[in-house]
C-alpha cells in the first residue's frame, strides 16, 4: 500500500507542478485512457508480460488521474472509487460474501446480469455505446443470454449462420448497397454468436489471425527483396506463389 499512496501523492504533486498534467481534464484523458487498453490487450495477446505490468501500471495511473481531478471538482476521491467497486462486487458475489450457493460459473454470470437488470432501465442499457461494434455484439449476446434469451444449442446458431449468408447473397445479387450491409452485419452478428457458443472470444480471434497475417505478409516482402523483386510489379500469381512458401515454412 506504501507504493500505492506513493503514486497518490506523485499525482498530487504532478497536478501543482507540471503544466501539461495541470491542464488535463476528464475529457482530454478519455482517448488516452482507450489507447493505454488497447496497449494493455496488445501485451496480453503478445504474453509479453513485462510489457502488462508497465500498461497496468498506465492504465492504474489513469484511475488515479481522473480521481484527483474528480476529487478537484468536489465529485468523489479515489477512495469512493475504491469504496464503490468493492462494495458493488461484494453485493454481486452473494454465494461468496452470503448465503447463496452457486456451483457454476454460467450460474454466477446469470445471478450478475439480474443484480445489474434489477439496479437499471434495461439488460443493454450498460453496453456502451462506444465499444467497438465486434466487442459490443459479443457484450449484447452475453447479456441477453444471462436473462434467458438464447438459442439452445449451436446447431440453431449454424442455421441462422446459413440464413443470413442466402440474404446476403441475394442482396449482393440485386446490387443494392445498402441492403447488402445490412445483411453483412446480420451475418457478422450470427458469426459473433457462435464464437461465443464455442467459447471463443471473436475480438481476440480475429486479432490474431491479424498478427498472423502481418507476420506471413513482412516475410514474403523479405522473400520478395532477397529475390530483388518489387512487391508492386509482381502479379498475384507470382505472389501467391511466394505466400504458399511463407506458409509451408
Amino acid at each position: 500500500m506504501d507504493s500505492f499512496k506513493r503514486l497518490v501523492e506523485i499525482m498530487d504533486k504532478l497536478r501543482v507542478e507540471c503544466p501539461w498534467d495541470r491542464k488535463q481534464t476528464f475529457e482530454s484523458l478519455r482517448n488516452l485512457t482507450i489507447e493505454e487498453a488497447y496497449e494493455l490487450a496488445d501485451a496480453i495477446i503478445s504474453k509479453n508480460w513485462d510489457d502488462v505490468k508497465n500498461e497496468l501500471g498506465d492504465i492504474l495511473l489513469h484511475i488515479i488521474f481522473y480521481a484527483k481531478i474528480g476529487s478537484e471538482k468536489k465529485l468523489f476521491d479515489i477512495n469512493d472509487v475504491i469504496s464503490h467497486i468493492s462494495e458493488k462486487i461484494v453485493d454481486r458475489h452473494p454465494h461468496v460474501f452470503g448465503d447463496k450457493e452457486f456451483i457454476t460459473s454460467e450460474e454466477v454470470v446469470k445471478n450478475w446480469e439480474s443484480i445489474k437488470l434489477k439496479k437499471s432501465n434495461g439488460v443493454l442499457k450498460g453496453v456502451p455505446s462506444k465499444l467497438p461494434a465486434l466487442i459490443k455484439a459479443y457484450r449484447i449476446q452475453q447479456k441477453v443470454s444471462g436473462v434467458g434469451f438464447d438459442w439452445k444449442n449451436k446447431d440453431g446458431i449454424v442455421r441462422k449462420i446459413d440464413e443470413e449468408l442466402f440474404e446476403l447473397k441475394d442482396e449482393i445479387i440485386k446490387k443494392d448497397k445498402n441492403l447488402s450491409e445490412l445483411e453483412f452485419g446480420d451475418f457478422l452478428f450470427s458469426v459473433v454468436n457462435y464464437a461465443r457458443f464455442l467459447d471463443i472470444d471473436p475480438e481476440l480471434a480475429l486479432e490474431k489471425s491479424n498478427k498472423k497475417f502481418i507476420k506471413r505478409f513482412e516475410e514474403m516482402e523479405v522473400l520478395i527483396k532477397e529475390k530483388g523483386l518489387i512487391l508492386s510489379e509482381m502479379d498475384i500469381t507470382e505472389l501467391n506463389l511466394l505466400w504458399e512458401q511463407v506458409k509451408s515454412s
